[in-house]
């Protein structure tokens, strides 16, 4: 592994996580050099070997002293499938880093089965973060990343909107006028129909019917 001595020299001397402040220029890191690795992909996560050569435990954390360096870190062993496995710190000094068949191959060792057991457990300063309160965290981080997203969308919404509103602005207007000339034509053809029990114009009236007839003397 090309990064195994930075890894192994860099770790064992306990490097600093964190850089001292930068300039505004440098702050971001583009890409990864030659000269540079990721804890995820060389350490956290590693298997750790023991003195038999098998497989005794995984590198879960990493153990940082308040000067941002790496001191050591906690290991998980036993257990079945994560259930009931016993979380274990080991100092980096410990640990013995080589490079077989071109991966990183970390083990302790003195480390045996009878030393595993009698090691005490790592005890957290705090509680681990519940299920919960990670999940939490989550929908903090993706509101908070999509806020920004959601802001332009509703804007450009809005300006679709008030666009689309201008655009069919006349048109709107010619329908307006349309119903409204609609309506009053309607209301000049009811006005000017007469209503249908009235008598039909210069009709002549009825004649009166003649008086009866006197009796004969």
């Amino acid at each position: 592994m090309k990064h195994f001595s930075l890894l192994a020299a860099g770790l064992l001397a306990a490097a600093p996580l964190a850089a001292v402040p930068v300039r505004a220029d440098t702050t971001f890191v583009p890409a990864q050099t030659d000269s540079e690795y990721l804890a995820k992909d060389h350490l956290i996560g590693a298997k750790v070997h023991g003195a038999e050569g098998t497989i005794v435990a995984d590198v879960e954390d990493l153990i940082v002293n308040d000067q941002n360096q790496v001191v050591g870190v906690v290991m998980g062993t036993g257990g079945y499938f994560g259930w009931a496995e016993k979380k274990v710190g080991v100092s980096l000094d410990s640990l013995k880093f080589e490079e077989k068949d071109g991966t990183l191959f970390v083990s302790l060792p003195d480390l045996t089965k009878a030393t595993i057991e009698s090691a005490p457990e790592f005890k957290r300063k705090k509680p681990a973060k519940s299920l919960f309160d990670r999940a939490k965290e989550k929908v903090n981080e993706f509101s908070d990343k999509s806020k920004p997203q959601i802001d332009d969308a509703k804007k450009k919404a809005e300006e679709a909107l008030d666009a689309a509103k201008r655009a069919a602005a006349p048109a709107l207007e010619k329908a307006k006028e349309a119903v409204s000339g609609a309506i009053d034509s309607a209301k000049e053809a009811v006005g000017a129909t007469p209503p249908a029990d009235a008598p039909p114009a210069n009709a002549t009236p009825p004649a009166e019917p003649a008086p009866p007839a006197a009796p004969a003397p």
